[in-house]
């Protein structure tokens, strides 16, 4: 896909919807995190890039973000989630995070937070725990695998030690306290009919009370693809449902729905730092 010839008038543009809202809203996908130097997983290509050792033995990414990985090869499903964990925890969230949050702070009712990630890096960022809807769970949080219990837990005291060259958790894998079986994720994974969405949901309904009390959104919609289209189908609603305007951040897919809206063929960290420099002068 060609790239757009930007101009300073879409900056413009974005900051003038950012200053004229009442409620700002982040829908982040997996773009969010390149910046701070995470993999996307964008193609199978590229998730191998990432753990070569899936890729020699054909492995995909659909076959080991799958509950059924836990019980075949809990080694080795953990040695993938127990990988990104360790890399998740180790990665300092980029500088856009605290651009968009200072945003925030100069709006009536300041922002929420909607994402596909898992990572945790808003919270982890400073924004209000509260206000963020991580639309498919956490890798900070576990559930019993085998669904003894309701209860989901903190995976603070998993420290994994993984074989990257093989993608194998060395040691013994998270078990559950109350039945001794394996502990898995509080991840939405394919084919997974067993994710405990409890806690996602109370944070669904926290964002929705937020979002009754705005009525002027502006959604900032950074990295969030076609491929897994969660995020995007929340922005959708916002303009749909909310009378919402998106400013959409991608650098294959910046398409937006309207001429009212914007999109932007950068990265989150380049075209946050832009939008930022129009508004620190307007």
């Amino acid at each position: 896909m060609a790239k757009t010839h930007l101009h300073s008038a879409d900056f413009e543009r974005a900051a003038d919807l950012i200053s004229q809202a009442d409620g700002l809203i982040v829908a982040a996908g997996a773009g969010m995190g390149v910046d701070s130097g995470l993999p996307d997983f964008r193609g199978q290509d590229g998730f191998w890039k990432a753990y070569p050792a899936l890729g020699r033995d054909n492995v995909a990414f659909s076959s080991i973000a799958n509950p059924e990985a836990f019980r075949q090869h809990p080694q080795r499903a953990w040695g993938f989630y127990g990988h990104r964990l360790a890399l998740y925890r180790a990665t300092v969230p980029h500088q856009g995070f605290q651009i968009l949050k200072s945003w925030g702070k100069q709006i009536p009712h300041g922002s929420a937070v909607f994402t596909s990630n898992v990572d945790g890096h808003f919270q982890k960022a400073g924004f209000d725990e509260t206000l963020i809807n991580e639309c498919h769970g956490s890798i900070n949080l576990m559930q019993c695998l085998d669904g003894c219990t309701d209860d989901i837990w903190p995976a603070d005291d998993f420290k994994p030690e993984v074989d990257a060259e093989q993608c194998l958790l060395i040691g013994p894998a998270p078990t559950c306290p109350w039945c001794g079986g394996i502990a898995r994720p509080n991840i939405m994974m394919f084919g997974d009919w067993g994710w405990l969405a409890h806690h996602q949901s109370h944070q669904e309904r926290r964002l929705d009370d937020w979002l009754s009390k705005v009525t002027r959104p502006v959604v900032v919609e950074l990295g969030a693809g076609t491929a897994i289209p969660s995020v995007r189908f929340f922005s959708q609603r916002i303009i749909h449902e909310r009378g919402g305007r998106l400013i959409r951040i991608n650098p294959r897919e910046s398409a937006v729905p309207s001429s009212k809206d914007v999109g932007l063929d950068l990265g989150a960290m380049d075209a946050l730092t832009q939008i930022g420099t129009v508004l620190a002068t307007s």
